[in-house]
């Protein structure tokens, strides 16, 4: 999955949410990873896309688009 298969992403308070341009949905909760876990609302806004997934240059942290939709994530196919 790369980012042309991206049509968009949301952050709540509890996850980072990504839904492709055929409706699947997925996230990743913020708890799992210490650097977006203790980062503040603007930092975890602050992310840049990268082909293949999610980069935030503050926190150096990466997340692939792929890990979105590992069978545990995926909410809707």
């Amino acid at each position: 999955m790369d980012r042309t298969d991206i049509h968009k992403i949301w952050i709540d308070n509890e996850a980072i949410w990504i839904e492709t341009k055929t409706g699947q949905i997925g996230c990743e909760h913020l708890a799992d990873y210490s650097r977006l876990r203790n980062a503040d609302r603007k930092a975890i806004e602050g992310y840049t896309l990268s082909y293949y997934g999610i980069h935030w240059p503050e926190l150096d942290e990466d997340l692939s688009f792929d890990g979105f939709f590992s069978n545990s994530r995926m909410l809707k196919a």
